[in-house]
């Protein structure tokens, strides 16, 4: 099991940084993980196998790709925890769940993603966006192993 969480552009904020390091730190208790920053969006598509002779290919590819879009759609921590549950019990890829840049994700990119998921309606900063991400990917997996960190809330 492997999930890629990745993000375009560089780290401004260096609190930034520090939570994103220490929840990737937390997930890897449960799962392999990587935290990449990308320059841009053909990148994404090119690590994940989506780059095809002038366009895009759901089919293809070294890995299963999760855009976070706003247009996605939303799910509840406890649904995440399922998606994740299910996935790994049946498939073998990596994971990438992405962030965009500021202005968002191109058609290309949502054509390649096999799932587009949203964390709501309010408008996040892309930075603060991964730091969210990260910690649902998180409570998924203790949900997932019954620890008490989700319990509480």
């Amino acid at each position: 099991m492997k999930i890629k969480i990745v993000w375009v552009g560089k780290t401004k904020e260096p609190a930034i940084q520090s939570l994103t390091d220490e929840y990737l730190k937390r997930i890897s208790r449960y799962v392999q993980v990587e935290g990449l920053a990308l320059r841009d969006e053909a990148a994404l598509l090119q690590m994940c196998g989506r780059v095809t002779p002038g366009k895009a290919s759901k089919s293809a590819g070294k890995s299963t790709l999760v855009l976070m879009d706003s247009g996605g759609k939303q799910l509840s921590s406890e649904e995440l925890a399922r998606f994740l549950g299910d996935y790994f019990d049946r498939n073998p890829l990596p994971l990438v769940f992405a962030v965009g840049p500021a202005d968002g994700f191109s058609e290309a990119a949502r054509n390649g993603a096999q799932h587009t998921f949203s964390m709501g309606r309010m408008t996040l900063a892309h930075e603060l966006a991964r730091v969210v991400l990260l910690e649902q990917v998180y409570r998924a997996f203790t949900i997932l192993k019954g620890h008490p960190y989700h319990s509480g809330h």
